[in-house]
């Protein structure tokens, strides 16, 4: 592992993933990852609930990783990789609430309402035809929800408050040397010095708006269980 970003979700951290990869720091783990290996939230569910935490088995083949699940263990892992780098993706504290209380959060936060028939519906083939998928809810849960922000996502100020805590965090503990601080906004320039390659010729990528994320959601579920993964 080369690469370990502690910045949470909805700080750019799609964007990084493509940058990575780009840099020859790929295949890069993100979220993405998990929701399309539904596999792999059994591991992630295993490390939640206290079950085990093979680093080396959870991210073979990567070289790096960024976004949930793997941020809200950014401690363990860069005690695990002494040699990475560390990456703390920021964004402005309320702009990063409204856009991960719309996108990441939206669905636990229906789950505490009731939901509409066709959503009811879709999760319930979705449970029949891919079990580990089934459980997205109770990893997401585990490592981050409920371990990172004690389950209070719908409390805004708790939120932003733990937020900005993470930043002072991750600043205190990672020597300057080994980490950066980075906004999507800072392209290439700062990232390839941190690391230590050229500056591409291509703009800095810009994928996974708020609209989009939306967009895809549905669509990853229905290819869910249309494959029976």
């Amino acid at each position: 592992m080369k690469v370990i970003g502690a910045g949470f979700g909805r700080t750019g951290t799609r964007s990084l993933k493509a940058a990575l990869e780009t840099l020859g720091f790929g295949p890069c783990y993100h979220m993405s990852e998990v929701i399309a290996e539904p596999h792999r939230v059994r591991q992630w569910l295993d490390v939640g609930e206290g079950r085990g935490s093979d680093w080396d088995e959870v991210f073979a083949g990567y070289q790096a990783a960024v976004d949930w699940p793997a941020a809200s263990y950014w401690r363990e892992l860069a005690e695990h990789y002494p040699g990475s780098k560390v990456i703390l993706t920021v964004r402005d504290p309320a702009r990063w609430y409204a856009s991960v209380s719309e996108t990441i959060f939206a669905g636990a936060l229906a789950e505490r309402r009731r939901l509409p028939l066709r959503r009811r519906l879709v999760r319930r083939l979705v449970r029949l035809r891919s079990p580990d998928f089934a459980l997205y809810p109770r990893m997401a849960r585990a490592t981050f929800i409920d371990r990172v922000f004690d389950g209070r996502i719908d409390d805004q100020e708790h939120v932003t408050a733990v937020f900005e805590r993470h930043i002072a965090e991750v600043k205190a503990t990672i020597p300057p040397e080994r980490l950066l601080v980075f906004e999507a906004g800072d392209g290439w320039g700062p990232l390839c010095a941190f690391l230590g390659v050229p500056v591409p010729a291509e703009p800095y990528p810009q994928v996974n708006e708020r609209a989009a994320f939306r967009r895809k959601r549905p669509r990853r579920l229905l290819r869910l269980i249309v494959r029976g993964r």
